[in-house]
């Protein structure tokens, strides 16, 4: 006989709630931007371009600078400096890291459709949108990194290679003194104060100095092939100071203007001027790939809109298109350029009197014009990543 022992069955196990599905977030994940960092970085040739023209280019400017002042200083100045600084970054770096940042936006905006990976891309189940948003971050991180190298190679060399005096208008003299310390300065060079500086009215004294194309002259030295007047009576030392003094006080200004290096603030607002041109270069290059699904007609474009058209619409008023014009990314960006760098466009100033060669246009409406391009493009760019066919 057998006894069976009456034993509860056993309670099945809960079950396990299913795992959540991130693919469908639109969203981008770190795996999804570090891989495509991975992706861009192995295009060497283009990473070899970005790295000599945002860094090489610069380099090799400033060494060539610094080995012709130590073997010849008295024919080439010193390699770095205020003035140096201004034009490398408003000149050079300004230009090519927008084409570099466009060039890379183009290839991170197409290279799927190039290589035939984006039908593969699609049917891993990941969100397009995801897909194209982790772009941005990659593409951002490379150019970024490279633009910082670049610029702090510019940065360092120019404050450590600077001159120890300035030149104003012929006249070398300390940099940073005073209006007493200029004064005292002019006071103590008279005739060459008087020669080297502008004036501006009816002193006589002023008026009886000499002066050739090398600064002053004694008297009865011909001057441009007239011979010096002998019968004027030569000025005393004192109205000599007095006249030299006058001419400092209204040459103070355009001095103080004028400096050795460029000073820690001025660097910080013209690297992130600088990063926020290569953004912009990016996100439209990207966009701009994307939506044409070809890099070679994306860069050719870009560089026809940072060359040729953005600085003929940024200077010039074409009538009834004034409200067009300023909606240029190229003329906001230079409206918002720090105050001590040349126009990018040619001119004086960034907030001086050569700003006044671009469209008037207010700081409100330049960041309004900057915002409306990333916008515009980074949504353009992934309308056509969500609509294209696999």
């Amino acid at each position: 006989m057998t006894t069976v022992l009456d034993r509860p069955s056993p309670s099945p196990a809960p079950a396990q709630p299913a795992e959540r599905d991130h693919r469908g977030s639109w969203i981008p994940t770190g795996a999804m931007i570090t891989t495509r960092i991975m992706e861009l970085r192995k295009r060497r040739g283009l990473m070899i371009a970005l790295v000599v023209v945002n860094i090489g280019i610069p380099s090799v400017f400033l060494i060539v600078r610094l080995l012709s002042h130590a073997i010849a200083p008295k024919s080439y100045g010193p390699a770095g400096g205020y003035d140096i600084y201004t034009n490398m970054v408003a000149g050079v770096m300004y230009v090519f890291g927008f084409i570099v940042a466009a060039t890379l936006g183009a290839t991170a905006g197409s290279i799927d459709l190039t290589e035939g990976m984006f039908r593969h891309l699609v049917v891993t189940g990941r969100s397009r949108m995801a897909l194209y948003l982790a772009r941005i971050p990659a593409g951002l991180a490379i150019v970024w990194t490279i633009l910082a190298v670049g610029f702090t190679i510019v940065c360092a060399v120019c404050v450590f290679a600077a001159p120890t005096s300035v030149n104003y208008d012929g006249a070398t003299l300390p940099a940073g003194l005073s209006l007493t310390g200029f004064e005292n300065w002019a006071g103590a060079h008279p005739r060459t104060a008087i020669c080297a500086m502008p004036y501006q009215g009816d002193n006589t004294v002023v008026g009886s100095v000499q002066c050739g194309p090398n600064g002053p002259v004694g008297p009865g030295v011909s001057v441009k092939g007239s011979p010096a007047p002998t019968s004027a009576t030569p000025p005393t030392p004192a109205a000599l100071k007095a006249a030299a003094i006058d001419v400092a006080k209204q040459n103070y200004a355009g001095y103080r203007a004028l400096f050795l290096y460029p000073s820690t603030s001025l660097m910080i607002r013209s690297g992130l001027w600088l990063g926020l041109e290569a953004t912009i270069g990016f996100i439209v290059g990207l966009g701009l790939g994307s939506l044409i699904g070809q890099r070679t007609v994306t860069v050719i474009l870009m560089i026809v809109l940072e060359v040729i058209l953005t600085p003929i619409l940024s200077t010039h008023v074409i009538p009834h298109l004034l409200n067009a014009q300023r909606a240029v990314v190229g003329l906001a960006t230079g409206h918002l350029e720090p105050a001590g760098l040349p126009l990018v466009f040619g001119g004086g100033g960034g907030q001086g009197p050569g700003a006044m060669r671009l469209l008037p246009e207010s700081r409100t409406v330049a960041v309004c014009v900057v915002v409306a391009w990333l916008v515009g493009w980074t949504a353009l760019g992934a309308w056509r990543m969500v609509t294209r066919d696999a």
